[in-house]
């Protein structure tokens, strides 16, 4: 026991000796604990730091929030309409307003609203972190744009008091402004404010005047889809539209249902009872809706409003007091609703016949007229300018086809195409619109000629995925590329707008600006927003250019499809259009006449204005008939385009440093440069891309040495004069012709000496004599030498000078010759080549008096307007066949 204790108290007394030991021991420095001691701290202090920025910044942030104000609350403030000098054109307020109370709002509304825009609004002050949450989880479980971020209480506030700008800044304001804002007012009064505020599309805001327009009846009466539909239109009113977009309503009105099932106001039954009902069966009709009153420039201001709405949604120009700075041009819109609505400037053949026409700042892309629709008993109707696409015809051919080959194939305005028997790469023949093929033309020529085969081969050299950039570059936004593209068989068409926009590109050296309403947004706060897009180069300066000039001849050439666009005095450039038929639709609409079409255009532009000009019918079944009505949109935009330019001035199309004229051997293939001694009527003036021009020269006109020492001499003995001249190089003969006293040139001899006499010359006479050296095709530059004659001592008669008293072969006096066509002096008046330009007959001393007359025709020199062949009464080439997966299959019929 003893040992046992000794040895237990040995122990004990070890283990209390190795504590003290340990607690003498000092920690070595930097141990874990102090280290994470330390971070803490750290961290405490910066939270604290952060808490006390975060808060001074967002004092800061909304200290210049506005104030909440009861009178605006209740207020819907119109929106105000300038014009492009500033000037006040119009208000654009809330007609269709019924302010509803909240206990007269059902609870079916109240429930679809509350599940879908805030669901726990009855639980937060203002702002809903959970509800935050929840949106991000929603759109990613149940698909984009199922449940919002923002609280009813917070779009209140955007509605009612700030802007759209998407800030920090002015969300901070937000949030604080809807604590404010719950603090002032119950949830029931906020409800009301936003279901009075919000705009629902149509000119319409609040969901109590929806009801009225969309349905015909009162909240009260709304059907459980009916509501559901309405509850979710504000997120994106215009979109969610039933009447124009039925659709993506009835998708959006689904889940609205699904939510409101989702948060327990009706059950599974009832959800998918009320998403089997049709959207559209319960709809106002039509014919049923109601009209607004009178807006100037209602199809203008309409346009400015969709862009506004279409760029910021979540902006009701209708109630939220906007200052509103546009492009439009009064005067120059003035002049276009003349001419859409008096049918004076230029008389349509019928009430139904419509007209879209865009007027656009060449230089900046602003729109400063709208023709929108001819009917002007609706505000705000269907617009022919912006909002139906048509397809282009040739007005294409510059974009797509031409441009591009320039562009990225560097051709020249020379550049040598064949219209020949062609197919497309499917194996399908396409034609021209006569049926006809002219053999070897220039880009030019084929395209003032409006030709479909060479625009095809240019397009398909190009590439179809290089065009169809270029083009969407030029906002023309092709949905799919086929080669039938190339003469204006687009899928989806285009809008005068947009055609507008892309040859406006070409009149401002390649710069591209979207065509554009709007200016600048003042809000009721004095900030702006700055509404014009950026301008882009698209193209180089020399493509912009050969394109402007070619499509001058367009206009001035006598073989242009487009000249009765033209303006005298005025550098215009612009392109003709039509569509045609197809052989299935011309037995479908019982069309007769091979001429007939369904879409008449031409677009064209000075360096100033660009006006794209599309003519035809709301329905395809009515034909725009051969003849002069296939031509109003060549004179509506030859009108307006002199009237905009009146007391203005126009500069020409200037030849940029990277771009070359070149002097082109006429019809050569490949294209030569013409030599120094090519005959000018066999030289065409051209341009080329600079280092880009034809190497080859022609030396099918190659200049022979001419006759040299020309002298001529009177010998008196033998009454001759004596013509003599050394001979030239190569020459196998000489043409000698001589003229007296400064006289017509008459032929004298042709020869293969190097001299002649000629015998009896007129006393006192001078006669001067030109010899031109020739072998085969070629000739030279003439030698020219004169003599006179000595005077004779013999008096003259003075009745017989010029033989003024003698008659002629036919027994009439000279006199009574000039100017007497079509007598026995065979002076023939309009033996020209085209019945419109009447020859001038001018019997001359001889009887010989020839009239005439220059014919116009572009391909069939010589056809009176009646003819069908004559391409002044065409307006332009037609859409011919198309590849299978084109509009029109069949073959179609020529236009005239």
């Amino acid at each position: 026991m003893t040992e046992k204790y000794q040895s237990r108290e040995e122990r004990r007394k070890q283990q209390e000796a190795a504590k003290s030991n340990q607690k003498g021991k000092k920690k070595p420095k930097g141990s874990t604990g102090s280290i994470f001691k330390k971070i803490f701290l750290i961290l405490v202090a910066l939270g604290i730091i952060g808490i006390i920025g975060g808060a001074a910044t967002f004092a800061f942030m909304v200290k210049d929030a506005p104030k909440l104000d009861s009178d605006t609350l209740k207020a819907a403030i119109p929106s105000e309409i300038y014009d492009t000098d500033g000037k006040l054109v119009t208000e654009v307020g809330t007609q269709r307003l019924e302010y509803v109370e909240y206990e007269d709002i059902p609870p079916l509304v109240r429930d679809a609203v509350i599940a879908t825009e805030d669901s726990r609004f009855f639980k937060h002050h203002g702002v809903d972190p959970i509800r935050l949450g929840a949106a991000v989880i929603a759109n990613f479980t149940q698909g984009f744009g199922a449940e919002g971020a923002s609280t009813i209480t917070q779009q209140v506030v955007k509605n009612y008091f700030l802007t759209a700008d998407k800030t920090i800044s002015r969300k901070a304001q937000e949030a604080w402004l809807s604590i404010q804002l719950e603090r002032k007012y119950t949830k029931e009064e906020i409800f009301e404010l936003y279901v009075n505020k919000v705009f629902m599309s149509e000119r319409t805001t609040g969901i109590g005047t929806a009801s009225q327009v969309y349905f015909g009846k009162d909240l009260s009466e709304l059907t459980l889809p009916e509501a559901a539909m309405l509850a979710g239109m504000p997120q994106s009113p215009n979109n969610y539209n039933p009447f124009k977009h039925p659709d993506r309503a009835e998708k959006r009105r689904n889940v609205v249902l699904s939510l409101m099932h989702q948060h327990g106001y009706i059950s599974e039954s009832e959800m998918k009872e009320a998403q089997a009902a049709s959207i559209t069966a319960s709809l106002v009709k039509e014919e049923e809706r109601t009209q607004q009153g009178d807006i100037p420039y209602d199809g203008f201001i309409g346009q400015a409003i969709k862009e506004i709405e279409d760029k910021y949604p979540e902006l009701n120009v209708y109630t939220d007091g906007l200052k509103i700075y546009t492009t439009l041009d009064t005067k120059a819109q003035d002049y276009v609703d003349q001419i859409m609505y008096e049918n004076e400037i230029v008389p349509f053949p019928d009430e139904k016949f419509q007209a879209g026409i865009t007027l656009l700042d060449t230089k900046t892309g602003e729109i400063r007229a709208l023709g929108g629709n001819r009917n002007k008993d609706i505000d705000f109707g269907l617009n022919y300018a912006t909002s139906v696409p048509r397809q282009p015809g040739s007005t294409i051919k510059p974009v797509l086809d031409y441009a591009p080959a320039i562009e990225y194939l560097k051709w020249g305005t020379y550049e040598t195409i064949v219209d020949e028997p062609y197919k497309y790469s499917t194996g399908q023949t396409i034609n021209n619109w006569d049926h006809k093929h002219l053999g070897a033309l220039s880009m030019r020529e084929a395209l003032a000629r409006s030709r479909n085969v060479p625009a095809l081969k240019a397009l398909q050299e190009v590439g179809l995925e290089r065009a169809h950039e270029f083009a969407n570059d030029l906002g023309l936004n092709l949905e799919e590329m086929v080669e039938s593209n190339a003469i204006g068989g687009l899928k989806n068409g285009v809008t005068t707008v947009q055609m507008a926009g892309a040859y406006s590109a070409f009149g401002n050296n390649g710069y591209y600006t979207e065509p554009h309403s709007v200016k600048e947004i003042e809000f009721r706060d004095g900030t702006k927003i700055n509404m014009a897009p950026k301008t882009e180069a698209v193209m180089n300066d020399y493509t912009a250019f050969m394109i402007s000039d070619m499509l001058k001849s367009v206009v001035t050439s006598s073989y242009g499809t487009g000249q009765r666009a033209n303006v005298p005095g005025l550098p215009v450039a612009g392109k003709t259009g039509t569509t045609n038929y197809s052989n299935d639709e011309m037995k479908k609409y019982g069309i007769t006449s091979n001429g007939a079409v369904p879409d008449a255009w031409f677009v064209g532009y000075t360096t100033n204005y660009t006006a794209a000009i599309w003519t035809g019918y709301e329905e395809r079944k009515n034909a725009i008939l051969p003849g002069k009505d296939q031509q109003i949109a060549m004179k509506i935009f030859s009108n307006l385009m002199e009237y905009v330019s009146e007391d203005k001035k126009t500069a020409d199309f200037t030849v940029p440093k990277t771009v070359q004229k070149v002097r082109v051997e006429k019809g050569s293939r490949p294209a030569k440069l013409a030599s120094d001694y090519t005959p000018d009527s066999q030289v065409i003036n051209e341009y080329a891309v600079k280092g880009n021009a034809p190497s080859a020269v022609s030396t099918k006109y190659k200049k022979l040495a001419g006759p040299s020492g020309a002298y001529a001499v009177y010998d008196q003995e033998t009454n001759e004069i004596v013509l003599s001249w050394s001979a030239g190089d190569e020459a196998s003969q000489y043409k000698v012709s001589v003229s007296l006293n400064g006289g017509a040139e008459q032929s004298l001899s042709t020869t293969s000496e190097t001299g002649l006499r000629m015998s009896n010359p007129e006393p006192g006479g001078t006669y001067t004599f030109k010899i031109i050296a020739i072998k085969d095709n070629q000739q030279s530059n003439p030698a020219t030498t004169s003599v006179t004659i000595p005077g004779t001592d013999e008096e003259e008669n003075p009745e017989d000078i010029d033989g003024e008293n003698n008659e002629d072969n036919n027994g009439n006096t000279p006199e009574n010759d000039y100017g007497n066509p079509g007598n026995n002096n065979n002076g023939n008046q309009g033996n020209g080549n085209n019945g419109n330009n009447n020859g001038n007959g001018n019997g001359n001393g001889n009887g010989n008096g020839n009239g005439n007359g220059n014919g116009n025709n572009p391909t069939n020199p010589g056809q009176t307007p009646e003819s069908p062949d004559d391409a002044a009464e065409d307006v332009d080439v037609p859409i011919e066949q198309q590849p299978p997966g084109t509009q029109n299959n069949n073959p179609a019929a020529p236009v005239q």
